[in-house]
């Protein structure tokens, strides 16, 4: 073979090429698989979400006032639903007979998006009930007076947010209603939430169980333990109200912590046990909706997340109802005016940056808009004196 037949054969291809198309061609599979699977569980969760138009049901709907910040203040009504139909939900052993409100929470977030405060409002509150109507568009009458839940029983979420008007001037915002069935599985999904039990539960009866002290509650053991109301609250739903408070309080901080946030499958769970439970308005019916809605609290510390009960009293003509207090409706005119709680309220409020009897979780945190301590307590700010103990175990909470 001649010289000049050896110096024109190519050279080998080198391997690289190869080797970076095979890369090249992996990473595109890969992009493509994700694209797929996100799209894919989009789709799934706003195929879970059942969004109701409500407008022609409401009848009391107070005009919001303007008030000056960067953006809208925002107010939600959260109503927990205690209806057996449905997967999971027949708790215990009941189900049809329609379904009441179980759980009633005015949340308000403020124009600035650095407070957010939760109003828990007792079932067994007696209020004035304005006219409604039902689904149907038939006429629900109205009462002078009548026990609060009696509003969701009737009428189920329009009836709700007509009383709500009515009685607190608050616009709303956005309203949610949550099933049990989906209230554990978000829990589930979190990996558990932690509480701290000040004495042991042996409540046979209603087949609820609890050893004392700080635990993780998984699943149907934390609805026991929002809904146990015999043995844990001396004072029944007044401790239950507490308990719930405690509860969200220590979920948020959950959620809200690296660990939570930055597991993709612990996030996707939560979002399709929640999705699958909730009924909410038509502006909240997709996933991208109630993300946006979620990023809203991006800028609120742990410490200005914050749970009151409205003030109340006993009513005088049936010691087993309740009756609103004065000092609700300064409460009412700072949700209106979108004004922090101020020390006369936060004073026994629960935060999210230090649940009662439990170590916090690393979160976002910030100094209370209101100057308060953002420091662990059994409640917000308040004193550890033995009136301050005594009212915490009445509760069911650790002091």
């Amino acid at each position: 073979m001649s010289r000049r037949k050896l110096g024109r054969r190519r050279a080998p291809r080198p391997h690289h090429h190869v080797v970076l198309k095979v890369i090249l061609a992996s990473q595109l599979c890969l992009a493509i698989l994700t694209a797929t699977t996100v799209v894919l569980a989009y789709r799934h969760l706003n195929g879970n979400i059942d969004g109701e138009d409500l407008s022609a049901q409401v009848t009391v709907d107070p005009v919001k006032m303007k008030v000056e910040g960067p953006k809208e203040p925002l107010n939600i009504l959260v109503m927990g639903s205690d209806n057996r139909d449905g997967a999971g939900n027949d708790i215990d052993g009941l189900t049809g007979g329609g379904q009441r409100s179980d759980t009633t929470i005015l949340i308000h977030i403020s124009a600035d998006r650095k407070d957010a405060y939760a109003v828990s409002i007792p079932r067994d509150l007696m209020v004035p009930r304005p006219e409604c109507r039902g689904s149907d568009g038939a006429s629900i009458p109205g009462a002078d007076i009548d026990i609060f839940n009696a509003a969701f029983s009737l009428g189920g979420p329009a009836c709700t947010i007509s009383t709500i008007g009515a009685l607190t001037g608050v616009h709303i915002d956005h309203w949610v209603v949550v099933d049990f069935h989906g209230f554990e599985g978000m829990v589930d999904a979190v990996g558990g939430v932690e509480v701290c039990i000040p004495r042991e539960v042996d409540d046979r009866e209603h087949g609820i169980f609890f050893n004392a002290g700080t635990q993780v509650l998984k699943g149907r053991e934390a609805l026991n333990y929002v809904r146990e109301r015999y043995v844990l609250s001396a004072n029944s739903d007044i401790g239950r109200m507490k308990r719930q408070q405690a509860f969200m309080a220590s979920m948020i901080n959950k959620v809200f912590s690296a660990g939570t946030l930055s597991r993709p499958d612990r996030v996707f769970r939560f979002l399709n046990a929640a999705t699958s439970s909730l009924t909410v308005d038509k502006g909240l019916e997709n996933v991208g909706k109630l993300v946006d809605l979620a990023g809203e609290f991006s800028d609120t510390g742990l410490s200005n997340i914050r749970f009151v009960t409205v003030p109340f009293t006993t009513y005088e003509p049936d010691p087993n109802r309740l009756a609103l207090l004065p000092a609700a409706k300064e409460l009412w005119r700072r949700i209106r005016l979108d004004e922090p709680l101020g020390r006369q309220f936060s004073s026994s409020s629960i935060s999210a940056a230090a649940p009662p009897g439990t170590t916090p979780t690393t979160g976002p945190s910030a100094t209370p808009s209101d100057g308060s301590s953002p420091s662990a307590s059994p409640t917000e700010g308040a004193t550890t004196s033995a009136e301050a103990r005594a009212e915490a175990l009445a509760n069911g909470l650790c002091a």
